[in-house]
């Protein structure tokens, strides 16, 4: 069977896990922009039981925050890179799960090679055991004979609580499911779909499973005809490890645009570091490293300016000390005083196999130190947290979040 797990309330749930004592508290979690607004991102249940919502700009549910005592965090997306890296560390060793698979931050695909109900959910608790005894973070889980029926299983195990966190939706059961699914939250059927559906009365996943095979592929396309099939237990979509990407980016847009050049610097560092670490984890050195950064578009009271550029490095290499040096030498080339920036990125390109490398007979001692100062870093990172050990330039400011209280 396929089983699908998805972290509920994830990033509330992770500052919880960090700050044990807000247990049963109400908890959210909020982004930050240039105006000096947030909206709310995530929020534990009793966040939500006071009515608040996820979207809610914060200033208009503020008199609630405080009268309630709602505890608010900046959202800190390394922490939670980190947990999730965590999950996915601590199910792959565990070795009950096949085919463990990282669809998002949050949500996480595998196999369990066994039919029977029973034996399923027996496996299935004992995963769901470990990761919260592991990582405290509370998951909701659903199996079933595809990927779209599992997601529609971990649906129930999210909304009714007699399931307990673990839904097993067997074919027996699928089309009584879907008859209770409401179309808009059938995995793949998305806005685009959303005005079709209306116009043709389709209200429940059941609905659009009675349709004809022929009828969706015409009207739906192939898209449409695939989710089509996964409702009726054929396995139509197939979700495969990205080991190897043919390039890596990492950007940001700010909360508030700067004009320090240090820190364009910084996060320049920080980026690299990230990229250079999916970098060798996929085994790959890069022979190319491209910096774009720009102003505010939507500000036209102020001057606009956009750059990017990219540079050949003299061999390919997944050292972060040399891909950082060549990111900042475009970054002193394109920079231009007297401009709030808005927007920064780095990209790597032109990828080799690291077992391609073609060693310099003057340089080979330096590469072997090279690559064992790295595999050191990695393994420290790996054990104790993402940018544990950075570069002395780089920003690191996800290591920190701020949280209030009102």
């Amino acid at each position: 069977m396929i089983i699908h797990i998805d972290c509920n309330t994830f990033f509330a749930s992770c500052e919880v896990a960090f700050h044990p004592e807000l247990y049963g508290k109400p908890v959210v979690v909020s982004n930050t922009n240039e105006a000096g607004g947030c909206v709310i991102l995530a929020l534990t249940p009793e966040a939500k039981r006071l009515g608040l919502k996820r979207g809610n700009p914060v200033f208009q549910v503020r008199k609630i925050i405080h009268d309630n005592g709602v505890v608010m965090f900046n959202a800190n997306h390394g922490k939670y890179r980190d947990t999730s890296k965590h999950i996915m560390q601590a199910v792959v060793k565990q070795d009950i799960i096949q085919k463990f698979v990282q669809y998002s931050i949050d949500e996480f695909f595998g196999e369990i090679p066994v039919d029977d109900e029973t034996e399923v959910r027996h496996y299935v608790s004992l995963v769901k055991d470990l990761i919260k005894k592991e990582t405290d973070i509370p998951v909701s889980c659903g199996c079933s004979q595809t990927y779209t029926l599992a997601k529609t299983a971990t649906w129930f195990a999210k909304h009714y609580d007699g399931y307990k966190g673990i839904c097993v939706l067997s074919e027996a059961n699928r089309e009584k499911a879907l008859a209770r699914l409401p179309i808009g939250d059938v995995w793949g059927i998305g806005r685009s779909y959303a005005r079709f559906m209306a116009d043709n009365s389709i209200s429940t996943a059941l609905d659009f499973a009675n349709m004809s095979e022929t009828y969706v592929q015409h009207y739906l396309k192939i898209g449409g005809l695939r989710t089509w099939r996964e409702l009726h237990g054929i396995r139509a979509i197939e979700i495969e490890r990205g080991d190897v990407q043919k390039s890596l980016s990492h950007s940001q847009t700010f909360a508030y645009m700067t004009d320090d050049k240090q820190r364009l610097r910084e996060l320049t560092a920080d980026f690299v570091s990230r990229l250079a670490y999916k970098l060798r984890a996929q085994n790959s050195m890069c022979k190319s490293v491209t910096l774009f950064f720009r102003t505010n578009r939507h500000r036209l009271d102020m001057p606009q300016y956009s750059a990017n550029d990219s540079r050949t490095l003299s061999a390919p290499t997944q050292d972060t000390r040399v891909i950082t040096d060549a990111a900042l030498q475009l970054l002193d080339q394109l920079f231009r005083p007297g401009f709030m920036y808005k927007k920064l990125g780095v990209v790597l390109a032109d990828f080799v196999p690291a077992t391609a490398q073609q060693l310099d007979l003057f340089n080979a001692d330096n590469d072997r130190k090279s690559k064992k100062l790295m595999k050191a870093l990695d393994d420290i990172n790996n054990r104790f947290g993402e940018q544990t050990i950075h570069s002395a330039l780089s920003a690191n400011d996800n290591k920190h979040s701020s949280m209030e209280q009102g």
